[in-house]
């Protein structure tokens, strides 16, 4: 089904809202606020919730509540939806607070999905009865993981699989598929991934294809590393006109001096796709900088084959110092040089790598080696353009995406930034156009049954904001502070975020994707 099709089912269902409930009761009206169903126009009007559902929608429901939210003068809006995120270890987390997430319930978010960019779990079924036993603050759904699966079958080296562990890589995706997972996840940039051939990975998504599953990546190349961006999004379409399989292009973005400006290019490869009937959608968050770690950002591809300990030791050999340093210089050029580079962890938080060169006398090469060996920390690369932002952000096919991780301010501020700065201050898209590409364009096309809309029969994932006060606090130098504006989310109908505060009640679900009848054992 095509992104036009789910749009006019939307409207369509819509359309059939009551707009009044005479002498009805519910559990809790929302009133009097300016409603954004997922579909329609906003307008004034009210939500009725019982249960875990919502009831009604309308201009003015007669309704009696046991209890009544006035809304007036907020915006009320399907709770959003992430669909790239690595917040699963929070959500396994002993931590009953970390499990509520809640940078996430301060912006709105009431459903995330876990295990992108290849590194979901193998054992899906696992990762979503986790939810029995620890309560979580919202929804998830689950990717299994082609960087996991790969590691655990071939190893870290560069090279092919053979005919049986392609075999056994297949079944694993397969049984994964058949206990859950929305899909399979990629991130072809990463090693050993990265060690991977096309044909390799369609053979994967093929198995998650046959059991309706979805093809996520990131892509083998946002930049010049490799095979250079534009080839990189051909690749994605290829695996999924090979496969058969709908594909979703995460964290959508031209990284690096050497891309800038190919946003027009890369879109029209896309909706190119998408006219030939390959269903294909892409997610995007709201910054400049990206956040991935320092090797990755620097160390070539060839120096990763065998993992950390083997890189250690290319660090240490004077037959490979002048090939290393030559990439490693390649790299930061591409990044923008060592003042582009902000590290997020560990014991040079805060600093750029330049600041580090400087204050151990160290040109950026030796003092990127030197942190390296101690970890491997999180950093934030400042290497996008506004123009290529506002490009992709302004396509009707690319939803709201966080890449939630540690020490990227995005984890606590992405959907609340996206709203204050690109849809009321730059007027890059608009206030509904927000909320329906955070929100039900992400529920449709992941087939989220129930989510994604305000309307009678629909999960009651709610979120009621300020428009005036609604925006992000976190920074790339205070990247943990709670978003602003919210007033009240509820998830399943319980109230999360009760005048602007956490109610520490967990009412989140793991949400299994069905695979296609006969399919399964």
């Amino acid at each position: 089904m095509t992104i036009r099709m789910l749009a006019l089912l939307g409207g369509f269902c819509a359309a059939l809202l009551p707009a009044h409930a005479s002498g009805a009761t519910a559990d809790l009206l929302i009133r009097g606020g300016t409603i954004y169903t997922g579909s329609d126009a906003p307008f004034v009007g009210d939500v009725a919730v019982s249960g875990d559902r919502i009831t009604a929608v309308g201009r003015r429901l007669k309704v009696q509540a046991r209890r009544t939210i006035d809304a007036a003068g907020k915006i009320v809006a399907p709770g959003f939806i992430d669909p790239h995120t690595h917040m699963g270890g929070d959500l396994a987390s002993a931590d009953s607070q970390k499990r509520l997430v809640p940078a996430f319930l301060m912006q709105g978010v009431t459903t995330a999905f876990i295990g992108n960019d290849g590194g979901g779990a193998i054992d899906v079924a696992k990762v979503l009865g986790n939810a029995r036993t620890r309560p979580v603050g919202i929804n998830y759904a689950t990717y299994t993981g082609f960087g996991t699966i790969r590691e655990k079958v071939v190893g870290e080296a560069d090279r092919a699989p053979t005919t049986a562990e392609l075999a056994r890589m297949k079944a694993m995706v397969a049984d994964a598929m058949c206990h859950g997972a929305l899909g399979l996840s990629t991130g072809l940039f990463y090693a050993p991934q990265s060690f991977s051939k096309t044909d390799e990975v369609v053979a994967l998504a093929a198995e998650a294809a046959r059991r309706g599953g979805i093809y996520d990546s990131h892509i083998r190349d946002e930049s010049s590393y490799t095979v250079g961006l534009k080839a990189a999004i051909d690749e994605a379409i290829a695996i999924g006109r090979e496969a058969h399989i709908p594909i979703h292009i995460s964290h959508i973005k031209a990284l690096g001096v050497d891309v800038q400006g190919e946003a027009p290019e890369i879109i029209a490869r896309v909706e190119a796709a998408q006219r030939e009937g390959i269903d294909v959608t892409a997610s995007q968050y709201p910054w400049s900088a990206s956040g991935t770690s320092l090797v990755a950002s620097l160390m070539p591809l060839w120096a990763q084959d065998g993992g950390r300990t083997a890189l250690v030791k290319r660090f240490d050999d004077p037959a490979l110092q002048g090939r290393l340093r030559a990439g490693i210089v390649e790299n930061l050029r591409k990044r923008g040089g060592p003042e582009k580079l902000l590290i997020v962890e560990g014991p040079f938080r805060n600093y750029t790598l330049a600041e580090v060169a400087r204050a151990h006398a160290m040109d950026p090469v030796a003092a990127a080696i030197a942190v390296i060996r101690i970890a491997d920390p999180g950093t934030v690369s400042f290497n996008q353009s506004e123009g290529d932002i506002a490009a992709f952000m302004r396509r009707p096919w690319v939803m709201t995406d966080s890449d939630a991780s540690t020490g990227h301010p995005r984890v606590y501020g992405t959907f609340a930034r996206k709203y204050a700065k690109y849809a009321v201050a730059d007027h890059v898209i608009t206030v509904r156009e927000f909320i329906e590409r955070s929100s039900a364009l992400t529920a449709d096309w992941f087939h989220l049954a129930g989510r994604g809309h305000l309307k009678a029969g629909a999960f009651a994932d709610i979120v009621v904001f300020d428009p005036r006060t609604y925006a992000a606090r976190a920074t790339y130098q205070q990247p943990t502070l709670l978003a602003a504006g919210v007033q009240t989310v509820l998830v399943n109908g319980v109230v999360a975020v009760d005048h602007g505060a956490l109610t520490g009640r967990a009412a989140g679900r793991a949400l299994p994707h069905r695979p296609t009848a006969g399919t399964c054992p």
